[in-house]
């Protein structure tokens, strides 16, 4: 079993940079693949997945942007990292708009550039769907004491409208809510992200619903009260497999 820590790709036309920045992250077993452009970058994006990317903005042939625009279809799920030594504010403005996780400026504060990765790699959303306040928000307050981040909805409509919007890596879903119930709910958000661990949440013994949701492909199932040690082992499963 591998010890890296992480799959990073460097992109830079810049070769001195590119070897250095290799060494810094190799040195911190990090697992690190290099592209002196972007067309080398979109090709490997294609060949192997990355936990994180840093890209150049200003490389001759394809931008970083444009190359940012082309991996993000390919691989949504990984963070890119914008690098610059220039004041090039249009184009930062538009990275971080269509999705970019930050910028960091050259020459490189090598401590920061560490801080940054691994705030990449505990940046795990959570989305809580509950209809009782106090259920919501005592889950909620659970989850970002442990430095997760959490989205909450109070229905199942508002939940299914959230996850157009954005991308979570787990979902706790209530099975027994007005309108649209759990087991319904879970069935509308395996359609728009098939991928996404769901825990459906009951303060009932293990119903119909429940079984159903499980037969669909629910990751599991948690009572109320919520056994924290339960939830947060949960969470560390997921967690350790989305770095996979």
């Amino acid at each position: 079993m591998s010890d890296e820590k992480a799959k990073v790709l460097i992109v830079d036309d810049q070769l001195g940079m590119l070897e250095t920045f290799k060494d810094i992250l190799t040195d911190r077993s990090y697992g690190v693949d290099t592209a002196e452009d972007g067309y080398m970058a979109i090709r490997k994006a294609k060949e192997k997945k990355f936990d994180i990317i840093f890209m150049d903005m200003k490389m001759p042939g394809i931008n970083g942007v444009q190359t940012f625009r082309e991996i993000k279809k390919i691989s949504p799920d990984t963070a890119v990292i914008m690098m610059t030594a220039y004041a090039m504010e249009d184009l930062i403005k538009e990275a971080i708009s269509e999705g970019a996780y930050a910028v960091v400026y050259k020459p490189f504060d090598v401590d920061r550039i560490i801080q940054t990765i691994e705030d990449v790699l505990k940046n795990v959303l959570v989305l809580v769907v509950d209809d009782t306040l106090e259920d919501r928000q005592t889950l909620k307050d659970i989850l970002e004491s442990k430095s997760y981040k959490v989205t909450t909805a109070k229905d199942g409509h508002e939940a299914i409208e959230v996850i157009k919007q954005q991308k979570f890596n787990i979902i706790f879903v209530d099975v027994k809510m007005p309108g649209i119930d759990g087991v319904k709910t879970f069935e509308e958000i395996h359609k728009i992200a098939p991928s996404v661990p769901v825990i459906m949440i009951t303060g009932y013994s293990v119903d119909d619903m429940v079984k159903e949701a499980m037969c669909k492909g629910a990751y599991a199932c948690l009572f109320k009260p919520i056994d924290v040690e339960k939830l947060l082992s949960i969470m560390e499963d997921v967690t350790k497999k989305k770095k996979k």
